[in-house]
């Protein structure tokens, strides 16, 4: 097997949490505070109650699933159950320089195997850091066929590698997992997307599913080929495996500072337009009405997200045009704005079809570096303004203030907790790693959980 995949799995087993530098596990508590508020807030769609009504029940028990009620269920089916409510609201965090939403795809696993397990919290922490510098450093390593949706690939692999760390194997252990994984790749494609399907979701959850199973697998006596994951990720889901970038800088480099966040409810993609379009905005201030049309140039992967006309609410998430109206409309593109109605609001429904999108090869050109949209604004009147942003706010570049990121879990953990237990859930992760049981952060999801549905 590669000498680099065996390099980061032993980093996965043997790392501490004393070896992570302060900065890096101050941002790690912000990434799981967030990651949390979005699997919560997500666990409400009528998609993911429906099916966590049909697969919970007399399923087992040993994880929380983070959902109205807290109940109780087998671990892999709370992995794959968080997972795909993690991916639901498209509101997770994810790799700012490679395509992949690494914290949504190996928390639900770690979630499920910490509590399962009985690992305390700092085995929690660790365990998210290491699986998520793994899932990046695998999407770096290799270059995704072009339809391939990073969902249930190299993070679904990376989150194996941290549940076998919470279920107490060593390096040779996290390797073999992680290569058994490799065999449990999926296919999501990119056109699931604007055509609606939320079935891209469930790779996802597959991730955190997988990362519960693969390591039961692993202790169990399964094997699998030495490269095994050199082959999934160059031959069958993509082309090129670069192996020296697996194991590069290892402890130098953390990937989990080098993400984005969201704020605006949709692919992050078209979140440099959105930016750009809110200046323009807050420059003209006009009234839907008097907007003649909106235009907007881009990078080419933004420029294909302009159907006028998304079928539902999850295609709608992948529409600049509809994004862009709701934003004028509504005053913003966050999990409030779009929401399902805004698919039937008239003055949304009017002013999509005035939203041009086109790409612009010199912006495509500075991608992945950067990642640049031009608005421009055309009012009835003949006014008009333009304004051109490099790159999308909430990336590592242009950072969210904490204030925001913080506003933006109370407010999605608050659909499903009493605003005492959302306090109490903020307050526990950021003391996360104290923790001598890490089930007592799910502890707080099912208390609060089960009162407010009471």
């Amino acid at each position: 097997m590669g000498r680099q995949i065996d390099r980061l799995a032993a980093f996965v087993a043997e790392t501490r949490w004393a070896d992570i530098p302060p900065d890096v596990q101050a941002h790690a508590r912000l990434v799981l505070l967030d990651t949390i508020g979005v699997i919560l807030a997500g666990s409400q769609r009528p998609e993911v109650v429906a099916l966590r009504a049909a697969m919970a029940p007399g399923a087992g028990r040993g994880a929380t699933l983070y959902a109205r009620g807290g109940p109780q269920t087998d671990p892999r089916n709370a992995a794959l159950l968080n997972g795909i409510a993690g991916r639901a609201i498209e509101l997770c965090e994810g790799l700012r320089l490679v395509s992949g939403q690494a914290a949504a795809q190996v928390l639900p696993a770690a979630l499920a195997m910490a509590e399962a397990c009985d690992r305390s919290g700092e085995d929690l922490i660790t365990a998210f850091v290491l699986g998520y510098d793994a899932a990046a450093r695998l999407c770096h390593a290799f270059t995704p066929h072009p339809l391939a949706h990073q969902n249930g690939q190299a993070c679904l692999i990376a989150a194996a590698a941290a549940g076998a760390r919470l279920r107490g194997l060593d390096a040779a252990g996290v390797s073999l997992a992680m290569r058994i994984a490799a065999s449990l790749v999926l296919t999501p494609s990119y056109t699931n997307v604007v055509a609606g399907a939320t079935a891209l979701n469930v790779p996802g959850g597959m991730s955190g599913f997988a990362g519960a199973l693969a390591p039961e697998l692993a202790a169990s006596g399964f094997v699998a080929q030495d490269n095994a994951i050199e082959e999934a990720l160059s031959q069958l889901v993509g082309t090129g495996f670069r192996p020296e970038g697996v194991d590069a800088d290892l402890g130098g480099m953390w990937h989990i500072t080098r993400n984005y966040f969201r704020l605006y409810a949709c692919c992050n993609p078209i979140h440099p337009a959105l930016d750009a379009l809110s200046d323009v905005l807050r420059q003209l201030q006009p009234q839907p009405e008097q907007i003649d049309r909106i235009e907007f140039a881009t990078y080419r992967f933004a420029a294909v997200m302009r159907n006028p006309a998304p079928p539902n609410f999850f295609a709608s998430k992948y529409s600049l045009p509809h994004a862009a109206a709701v934003m004028a409309v509504r005053g913003g593109a966050g999990h409030a704005e779009l929401d399902d109605t805004a698919l039937t609001d008239p003055r949304v429904v009017a002013l999509r079809p005035r939203v041009h999108v086109t790409e612009d090869v010199a912006m495509t050109e500075l991608v992945p570096a950067l990642r640049p949209a031009r608005a421009t604004v055309w009012l009835t009147d003949g006014r008009h303004a333009t304004h051109i942003v490099q790159s999308h706010r909430g990336d590592f570049h242009h950072p969210f203030a904490e204030s925001e990121l913080r506003h933006k879990f109370r407010a999605l953990a608050g659909e499903v907790l009493s605003a005492e237990d959302v306090a109490a859930v903020e307050q526990t992760v950021g003391k996360c790693q104290d923790l001598d049981r890490a089930r007592l952060l799910a502890d707080i999801v099912s208390r609060g959980a089960g009162a407010l549905q009471g």
